[in-house]
């Protein structure tokens, strides 16, 4: 079986990982054919293209032996690049971009995507934030097959995550990450023996998930302190929750709430500090406990640290 895989940040690569590791054991029932990915787009200061998280990891995995594949979009271009690989079954996972019939139809054995949710729930780009923002309770990971319908195929298999309720955006895709490559290889086995049966999704249940822009992370005081802090945690590592001092930029990096809080402050005042819970700020219901923040283009601080450097915060109003 001929795998193209799709996929380009770091949530994927473990998945990648394994499905080499797939190949390189399997004695040729399993080869990955290709990586189709984003293309380089420039990064840090120097601002040179710099490769996805998936095409640097199959570079440092097998240097330049698996063709990998750039396209801007999936024209007929892409998909005459795709074709000279001669693939048998598409595995994406965070790739990033819609696959239409004719893409689909290159691939004689279909197509299964990894989506980091227990579909049909959170549906779209951000299942991860969108479970720490709706304050779940549980959330889970879902290999699917992929149909013309964004995560609409019928479930492979899946497996739940229990939340605790501090988990950010950046710990949630790290297991997430992990349980797609210990789920992923005995799918491609089944698949292999023709033995998987999918189970349809009820598209009655099906919940939606949208992109995530920059200006989501300003920080509306007015809400409770229980949901600044699923946004804080949610919008880790990016892109941030966020608010102004003055005309400074702000950024709340971590927080926890007191949710019988009541003061007759307005929001976003700075109440005053908590030995154990850090710098005290008034919500629309409830108090928020920052224990870490940072000035735009400063270093992040601790907040007692925070608190030496800027001695007049606390009275102050933030918004």
């Amino acid at each position: 079986m001929r795998i193209l895989f799709a996929g380009s940040p770091g949530i994927a690569v473990p998945a990648l990982e394994a499905l080499a590791s797939l190949c390189a054991d399997a004695a040729g029932d399993f080869t990955l054919a290709g990586l189709l990915t984003n293309p380089d787009t420039p990064k840090k200061r120097s601002g040179n293209p710099e490769p996805t998280e998936c095409a640097a990891a199959l570079y440092r995995l097998l240097g330049e032996k698996v063709p990998v594949i750039k396209p801007e979009k999936l024209d007929s271009a892409a998909r005459e690049q795709t074709a000279a690989l001669k693939p048998d079954l598409l595995v994406s996972f965070a790739y990033g971009r819609f696959f239409g019939p004719k893409f689909l139809g290159l691939f004689p054995m279909g197509g299964i995507n990894i989506h980091p949710s227990l579909l049909p729930k959170y549906r779209g780009p951000t299942p991860i934030p969108a479970a720490i923002i709706g304050k779940e309770h549980e959330t889970g990971i879902t290999i699917q097959r992929l149909i013309a319908e964004t995560d609409s195929g019928d479930i492979i298999v899946q497996e739940k995550v229990s939340l605790n309720g501090r988990e950010t955006t950046a710990v949630l895709s790290d297991i997430m990450a992990e349980k797609a490559a210990v789920l992923l290889p005995a799918v491609l086995k089944k698949i292999a023996c023709g033995n998987v049966n999918g189970i349809a999704q009820d598209p009655g249940a099906a919940t939606y998930c949208s992109l995530i822009n920059k200006e989501e992370g300003f920080i509306n005081w007015n809400m409770s302190a229980v949901d600044i802090d699923a946004r804080i945690r949610a919008f880790s590592p990016w892109p941030l929750s966020w608010t102004m001092h003055g005309n400074q930029q702000l950024l709340i990096l971590k927080a926890n709430c007191i949710e019988n809080g009541k003061t007759s402050a307005s929001p976003g005042q700075v109440l005053g500090k908590d030995s154990d819970l850090g710098i005290l700020i008034q919500t629309g219901d409830g108090v928020l406990a920052v224990s870490e923040l940072q000035y735009q283009s400063k270093k992040a601080l601790e907040w007692k640290t925070f608190l030496n450097g800027a001695r007049n915060f606390i009275g102050t109003q933030l918004g």
